[in-house]
């Protein structure tokens, strides 16, 4: 399922973390060759990624929302 990106924020380990519309977080990392996404390293491609869906696959499992810091969003 599509949901869109509505905030950022990085785990314990400082990995980016994208926020999702449904509750869901899921992690957005460039790691290539496996995960080219050079976008998430920089504030402006993160700005830009803002509103853009992504593939939620939790919400396919019905799992409920995540946990996200205070603060963040």
């Amino acid at each position: 399922m599509a949901r869109r990106i509505t905030g950022f924020h990085r785990d314990e380990e400082g990995h980016w973390v994208a926020q999702l519309e449904c509750g869901h977080n899921q992690h957005v990392r460039h790691s290539p060759p496996w995960q080219n996404r050079p976008w998430v390293t920089g504030a402006q491609g993160r700005g830009a990624a803002l509103g853009t869906a992504l593939a939620c696959v939790k919400c396919v499992s019905g799992a409920p929302p995540d946990a996200r810091p205070a603060g963040d969003g």
